[in-house]
């Protein structure tokens, strides 16, 4: 085999796994992430007020957060609840814009965590989060989602 065959070899091989993400993965991808960004969202905006997952979501919110809107630390949980639902459903029906949305309030929330000190290991697995919205903002603005 010569040196040109084993380029082509490679450069059809290269070529068949583009497709196959283009066709079938992208989209793949695209759907799982419109779907958990969407759902995500939703579910920690709604556990804001049943306070399921946890009853101190006030835990999480830097004093100066709280300094700087109306009320007391819970009330600011309750308009924060209200912004993640409302960025839930932007995903839903508009993924490249809503995409961004979440991206930013997840820079927000890193931000407010690495502020208060105490939760490196969330703002971590956010920062993971930020990059999946990040993504989906990208997939959603290609022809794959169209």
């Amino acid at each position: 085999m010569t040196t040109s065959s084993t380029t082509q070899g490679r450069t059809a091989s290269t070529a068949g796994h583009a497709r196959a993400i283009g066709t079938g993965g992208a989209l793949d991808a695209y759907r799982l992430l419109r779907t958990v960004f969407t759902v995500a969202p939703i579910l920690f905006g709604i556990d804001k007020f049943a306070e399921v997952l946890t009853d101190h979501w006030e835990k999480y919110l830097a004093p100066w957060v709280n300094d700087l809107i109306p009320g007391d630390a819970h009330q600011a949980m309750l308009i924060i609840g209200v912004i993640e639902i409302v960025a839930g459903l932007l995903v839903a029906f508009a993924p490249k814009w809503g995409a961004v949305v979440v991206a930013l309030w997840l820079a927000g929330i890193i931000v407010n965590l690495l502020i208060l000190g105490d939760y490196y290991d969330v703002a971590l697995r956010d920062f993971g989060l930020l990059v999946g919205a990040l993504a989906l903002a990208r997939l959603a603005a290609s022809p794959v989602a169209k």
